[in-house]
This record gives structure tokens, sequence and C-alpha cells, in this order.
């Protein structure tokens, strides 16, 4: 098979799974599919020193969560927040919706590098050293970064009445 073939097979069968982890690193569906163009252009691009098969999933990876951050760094484009997440593939109930758009809200808030780790580790479900390789840092930098942004939307999901500054439930007051 030829090299394009096998780069078309690719883009066919990886794009959707990584135009989902493009928009949740940018929060936009334009500048998801602007960062997907440009990833599997690179890619494209890099398709013969590739190797091995098996590392062209990682490769992409890394070349679209590095395009990401330097797009963030370069700030050649601005996040916008949106009052609705509009949802493409299905549809939920309304509960579900109400539920991943404040998730999704929360998620916006996090750090650059901690909102790249969550989307790593929890959604494209990578281990701590793949998510390391992939973002080129440390195992420990990915530990402690998950940990704060664990903490971090933790607090802010958080129901209204555990996040009251009174006394906890679970201790019995003070006399």
């Amino acid at each position: 098979m030829a090299a394009e073939d096998e780069f078309r097979e690719f883009a066919v069968a990886r794009s959707r799974s990584l135009r989902r982890t493009a928009y949740l690193l940018t929060g936009d569906h334009q500048h998801a599919e602007d960062l997907l163009q440009t990833t599997l252009t690179k890619v494209y691009l890099a398709w013969e020193r590739i190797r091995d098969p098996h590392a062209v999933e990682a490769y992409a990876r890394r070349t679209l969560v590095t395009t990401y951050t330097s797009w963030w760094r370069r700030r050649s484009w601005h996040e916008r927040t949106v009052a609705e997440l509009v949802e493409t593939e299905e549809r939920d109930s309304a509960d579900r919706v109400v539920d991943r758009d404040e998730l999704w809200r929360v998620l916006q808030q996090l750090p650059r590098q901690q909102r790249a780790v969550v989307v790593l580790r929890f959604y494209e479900d990578l281990t701590v050293l793949a998510t390391a390789e992939v973002l080129g840092i440390g195992i420990g930098t990915v530990k402690s970064h998950t940990s704060r942004a664990l903490a971090a939307l933790r607090v802010q999901l958080a129901p209204a009445s555990t996040s009251s500054t009174g006394p906890r439930s679970d201790h019995a007051p003070h006399r």
C-alpha cells in the first residue's frame, strides 16, 4: 500500500477522536477543526519518517498538543465563552447536558497544561507515562498537574451546600 493511502486510512480512522481532543483543548469547534487540520498536515509531512506504525497515534497526539500549546503561546487565537455547548453527536437527556455543560465550563477554567493532562489522562485514557511522553514533561509533573486539576475540579463541581464556609456536617459542632 502506498504511503499516501496509508496516511489517508489513518486520517479517516483517527480524525474523529483527534477532533474531539482538539475541541476539549480549544473549546471551539472552528479552532478544533483548524488544530486537527494543522496536526494532520504535520503528520502527513512526517509520514515517511515514522518507522513504527504503532508510533503514528502517539506522534499525532503529541503534534496536536504541541501545536495547541504553540498557538496558545502565540495567542494567534483566543478562547471565547459560549452560553450553550452545542452537541453535534447524540441527543442526551437534559440532566446529562447540564452536567456536561458544567464540567465543560469548569474544565475551561483550568490552566492550559492541567487541562491538557486531564484531557489526555481521562478522556483519551492515556497512562501517566504516555501522557508525559505526549506532552514532553516528566511523570512527576503529570502526576502533580493531575492532582491539582482534580482538586480544582472537585472544588468547582462540589454542591453548593458542601462549599459553604460554615462547619462541615461530618463534624460535631464545637460547644
